[in-house]
């Protein structure tokens, strides 16, 4: 699409809000940065993951409006100190003993890489690798250890009073009397220590403070001999990378107001952003790393597309949302209906649909009519996991399909069949039909009877279905079709009726009305 349209100019989706926040932003590098942090103090949920999505939307979003070129750094927080144990790893025992000490100095509970944090750390880069999302991952023991902040730290000892002063009045009485901008790593023991630090010598570029055993000693600032305190650390990294847009949850808009101060403290400008809601639970409880509770990456990615997933990171990102197995049908089908309605609308509409902004410009052309929630419903119905049985119906609704011809329908009928196996399948509970219901499902039985099997018009047997409900005496017509899905499908809701009973074939549908009928 041609930057001189005018096209993206006018685009109201909210990538193109935030974009345009960074068009007067004054940038004398290379390339325009975009960060995303990440704490590997625990395994990666997909909240972490969805700052990463979010931030990629901005950025291609940034480049259609701009033509400059951007970049995205992922920044793991790796030399942070253990606070607690993860609650959803094993080797706990093991791992207490290491509280205090930086990630990548623990060693991984799972036994697989060098660390913990080196194995979050590659939990981290699997999950972007498999969006194929182009980033650049940096670590912060590397950055640290390389010398890439000495600078900043050195300016930081040079301004340690002035960073006091911002700092202070945010903490406690108790965290007040000896918070200091650095924490050094002790050298008898290798624990982060947060300490008093008795004295800061600019001349040497060093800090002395009493370690564990309270023996007074001498480190340099530099060389990762310390690590800053977060929000300091948050203030360096933009300085020391000049970076010029990062997200964060609205948990942390006093964090961001701070650390933004303390940047300019240090010569730097604070990064553009706006701050989005938490992701919950089950329970409505924001979700944490060390709990593990909420949707796990393989998890999400066992029931639906990794397309699905993005859509539901595109969505209201400053709206709270829950984030657990009872979503993933919707954004099933919110992102396949974004698909079919993307190429029918013209470009002025296309950059305000998600699946541009998912796709970065170039959706895929949309296979299928076919939902995942008919799907459900069909393998509900079959109760089987044959995957040839559903092909056999698919292809009675659309002639030629295949898992060749129609690859993401291919990989839909299995999400949808690991999907019915673990959630619907035991929570199914059917009714018995009133004597209202009953005598509506024998006029929906006769109406079909009178069909041919080979009649394809879903639009007509929805019609039918409409009709009948209306000759009887529902409420409304919701109530007949929870009439439908009750006794039919076992369930509260359900499809359109008229894809259901197209796909699934009239004289199908004839003898599940009659097993209802006989049984019930």
């Amino acid at each position: 699409m041609d930057r001189s349209s005018g096209v993206y100019e006018n685009a109201k989706s909210w990538p193109f809000m935030e974009a345009r926040k960074l068009l007067s932003r004054k940038n004398n590098k290379e390339y325009f940065l975009f960060e995303t942090g990440y704490g590997p103090s625990g395994l990666p949920h997909i909240g972490t993951f969805g700052e990463v999505a979010r931030t990629t939307y901005i950025m291609h979003a940034f480049r259609c409006l701009s033509g400059s070129e951007a970049k995205l750094c992922a920044f793991s927080d790796d030399r942070d100190g253990l606070r607690k144990v993860p609650d959803n790893i094993p080797n706990k025992e093991m791992v207490a003993k290491y509280l205090g000490f930086p990630l990548t100095d623990i060693p991984d509970p799972f036994d697989c890489h060098r660390s913990f944090g080196h194995h979050n750390n590659s939990k981290l880069m699997s999950f972007l690798d498999s969006f194929n999302f182009q980033y650049e991952f940096l670590s912060s023991t590397e950055c640290y250890k390389k010398g890439l902040f000495n600078e900043v730290l050195l300016k930081i000892l040079e301004k340690h009073k002035a960073i006091l002063d911002v700092m202070l009045g945010s903490l406690r009485e108790e965290r007040a009397a000896t918070y200091s901008p650095f924490l050094p790593i002790s050298p008898k023991t290798g624990r982060v220590l947060q300490v008093k630090v008795e004295e800061y010598r600019l001349v040497t570029g060093t800090i002395v403070f009493r370690d564990e055993d309270g023996s007074l000693t001498e480190l340099p600032v530099t060389d990762g001999h310390c690590k800053l305190q977060w929000k300091v650390d948050w203030a360096a990294r933009w300085t020391a990378f000049r970076v010029d847009y990062e997200m964060a949850g609205k948990d942390l808009i006093d964090s961001v107001n701070l650390s933004g101060k303390i940047c300019r403290i240090l010569g730097g400008v604070p990064p553009a952003g706006f701050n989005y809601e938490l992701f919950l639970d089950e329970q409505g409880k924001k979700i944490s790393k060390s709990k593990g509770n909420g949707l796990g990456i393989e998890e999400w990615l066992r029931y639906a597309s990794p397309e699905s997933l993005a859509n539901f990171m595109y969505a209201s990102p400053q709206s709270a949302k829950r984030l657990y197995f009872d979503v993933i049908p919707r954004q099933m089908d919110d992102y396949a209906s974004h698909l079919r309605n993307f190429w029918k609308q013209e470009p002025d509409k296309q950059v305000n649909n998600p699946v541009w902004h998912i796709h970065y410009g170039s959706p895929p052309k949309s296979e299928t009519e076919i939902s995942f929630s008919l799907l459900l419903n069909l393998v509900s119905v079959c109760n089987t996991d044959d995957e040839q049985i559903f092909w056999g119906f698919i292809r009675k609704y659309k002639a030629g399909a295949s898992p060749e011809t129609m690859p993401f329908l291919g990989k839909l009928v299995k999400y949808a069949i690991n999907y019915y196996r673990d959630f619907v399948k035991d929570r199914k509970v059917y009714s018995v039909p009133t004597d209202l219901e009953r005598k509506a499902l024998k006029d929906l039985l006769r109406e079909l009877s009178s069909l041919e099997e080979t009649v394809e018009s879903e639009d007509e047997i929805q019609k039918i279905v409409f009709e009948v409900g209306k000759r009887h005496e529902f409420p409304d017509l919701k109530a007949w079709f929870n009439c439908l899905y009750r006794n039919l499908l076992g369930q509260e809701d359900g499809p359109r009726m008229g894809s259901f009973i197209a796909l699934y074939g009239i004289n199908n549908a004839i003898k599940l009305i009659e097993t209802v009928l006989i049984e019930k």
